[in-house]
C-alpha cells in the first residue's frame, strides 16, 4: 500500500518477521471469507481504516485462504483523508492520502465490505456514490462492517432499515437523523445485526473486527491477533462511556 503525506509518497510493506501472526491455522473452507474490500472517500477519518486493517492485514498472514483485499473509490486517484472543500475550507497540510485498487465500477466480487467515517461524509455527493455501491453489492456479501459514520452509507440505502445499529456518538444527532428507519442503539461499542456489523466512533472499529474475528475464526484466533498487536480489546459490546459523555440515553430510536 502507498500512503502519501503532505512530502511525498511513502510505502508500508508488513515484514513477516518484524510481527508473528497468529499460531491458529484452519483448514480452507468456503466458508470463510477470501475477498475483502474496503470504501475509501475524500476525507476518511484514517483511523476507522487503518486500525480494522492493521488486524486483518495479521490475520491473512496466517490464513490458507489467502485473503485478498480490494481498496475502493470513484476513481483511482489518490484518496485524501483531507476533507473536501465542500466540507471544510480550513488550511490542512497534514493529511495522508491511499491510492485506490479499483473503483466502484471496477471492483471484484467481495465477502466482506468495511465502511469507514469520516468528515467527508458530510458531503450528500461523496455519501450518494458510496451509497450506490453499496447497495449494489450487499446482496452477495457475506459480511457488511461499517466504522463510525460509515453507517450512513448503509442507511442512506435502507440496508439498515428494520435493523439495529449503532454510530459515532458525538456525531448521533446528525447521523441517525439521516434514517429514521434504523433501530438506532446508542449505547453500545457494536452492534451486531443479522450480516451487519456497526461500530461506535473511531476506535470502535478495532473493537468490531476482532469481535467480528472471533465469531468467523475463533476466539483462540481473536486472542492470539491481539496478544500479536498488543491490543487490549473491549469484549463487551455494551461497552460504551461516549454515550453519556455525549447526552444519549440507552434506548433503542426505531
Amino acid at each position: 500500500m502507498q500512503v502519501r503525506g503532505p512530502y511525498g509518497w511513502v510505502a508500508f510493506e508488513s515484514p513477516r518477521t518484524q510481527l508473528a501472526p497468529p499460531k491458529t491455522i484452519m483448514t480452507p473452507s468456503d466458508n470463510f471469507p477470501v475477498n475483502f474490500g474496503l470504501i475509501l472517500f475524500p476525507g476518511f477519518q484514517p483511523l476507522d481504516v487503518f486500525g480494522p486493517l492493521g488486524a486483518l492485514n495479521t490475520l491473512a498472514q496466517s490464513r490458507p485462504e489467502t485473503p485478498k483485499l480490494s481498496i475502493i473509490a470513484a476513481t483511482l486517484d489518490p484518496v485524501s483523508t483531507k476533507p473536501p472543500v465542500s466540507v471544510s475550507q480550513a488550511p490542512l497540510a497534514f493529511f495522508e492520502s491511499v491510492v485506490p485498487t479499483h473503483t466502484f465500477e471496477t471492483a471484484p466480487p467481495l465477502d466482506v465490505l468495511i465502511i469507514p467515517g469520516g468528515q467527508g461524509l458530510r458531503d450528500d455527493a461523496v455519501v450518494q456514490s458510496a451509497a450506490e455501491f453499496t447497495a449494489k453489492v450487499y446482496p452477495s456479501l457475506k459480511y457488511l462492517i461499517t466504522v463510525c459514520t460509515g453507517s450512513v452509507i448503509a442507511a442512506r440505502v435502507g440496508i439498515l432499515d428494520g435493523k439495529r445499529a449503532t454510530t459515532n456518538k458525538r456525531a448521533w444527532q446528525w447521523a441517525t437523523s439521516l434514517r429514521a428507519e434504523v433501530a438506532w442503539v446508542a449505547r453500545a461499542r457494536w452492534v451486531v445485526h443479522g450480516n451487519i456489523w456497526t461500530s461506535s466512533g473511531v476506535s470502535a472499529g478495532i473493537d468490531v473486527v476482532f469481535a467480528w474475528i472471533e465469531e468467523v475464526y475463533g476466539q483462540e484466533t481473536a486472542t492470539e491477533l491481539a496478544d500479536a498487536l498488543e491490543y487490549e480489546r473491549h469484549t463487551d459490546a455494551s461497552w460504551d462511556p461516549y454515550a453519556e459523555k455525549n447526552g444519549l440515553s440507552e434506548s433503542i430510536q426505531a
